[in-house]
């Protein structure tokens, strides 16, 4: 898997964003993540737990991302963060190889669609999540939030979508696809061209306002949505077409 800025071609890209929407909520990975953002605002910025709780989900909501608002006001390093935020998580016991997964990612016709993954993590998260999902080969690439970088991209800013669409090769707005649990990054992908699917898992409520034309319950629904993207689909058009 390659994040290298690629030729363009034909095909349209279906960008999936990685945690929360590869392996379910219910993981609790995303709980722990929230654990260990507060403890290093309270390590970092000397506060109390409660203001670090309030301080991190104002930041999350004003930027998208909690290292935004560190970088900017608080000159954090952002991999001091990953290293002890997102690469401390326990992830080696809690996520397995996904099977029904795998089978539904191997299934996407690779003559038609490009499989790319499009995360606000750093590249180590990324990397690891796909691998111990036993998901790394399904992808041709990567895009994510360079935590390297003199100044940090992330997702829904628009030059985020623009790095993406440059990795992926997309040949236009209109050949962009993309799944993601957050609500606030649907609006913005729809909003340059995207077709965007919100994914919403079944024990969560369905938001009043839709983040975008499509919503889900389960990723395996996107066979229905984009036919044209399967392998078995595609098969079974074609074997019922007269002879």
């Amino acid at each position: 898997m390659a994040s290298e800025d690629t030729a363009k071609d034909s095909r349209a890209v279906l960008f999936f964003d990685i945690d929360n929407c590869l392996y379910s909520r219910g993981s609790k990975i995303h709980d722990m993540m929230q654990e260990l953002i507060d403890i290093f605002f309270v390590k970092h910025l000397s506060l109390t737990i409660e203001d670090a709780t309030m301080l991190h989900q104002k930041y999350y909501k004003e930027y998208g991302l909690a290292i935004q608002g560190l970088t900017r006001h608080h000159k954090i390093d952002p991999l001091e963060f990953n290293r002890e935020v997102d690469d401390a998580l326990p992830l080696d016991r809690i996520l397995r190889p996904d099977a029904r997964l795998r089978r539904f990612l191997l299934d996407l016709d690779r003559s038609r669609v490009k499989p790319w993954l499009l995360t606000n993590a750093y590249v180590t998260h990324a990397k690891r999540v796909v691998r111990l999902l036993g998901v790394e080969d399904c992808f041709e690439g990567l895009t994510y939030c360079d935590y390297a970088a003199e100044r940090l991209v992330c997702k829904p800013n628009e030059e985020m979508w623009e790095k993406a669409e440059r990795e992926a090769g997309a040949e236009s707005v209109d050949k962009c696809f993309f799944v993601d649990d957050s609500h606030l990054n649907c609006r913005h992908a729809q909003a340059r061209g995207w077709t965007a699917v919100h994914f919403v898992e079944p024990d969560l409520p369905v938001p009043e306002a839709p983040a975008s034309k499509y919503m889900i319950r389960d990723l395996e629904e996107l066979r229905d949505l984009f036919p044209q993207f399967f392998k078995s689909r595609n098969q079974q058009q074609a074997e019922t077409q007269p002879s």
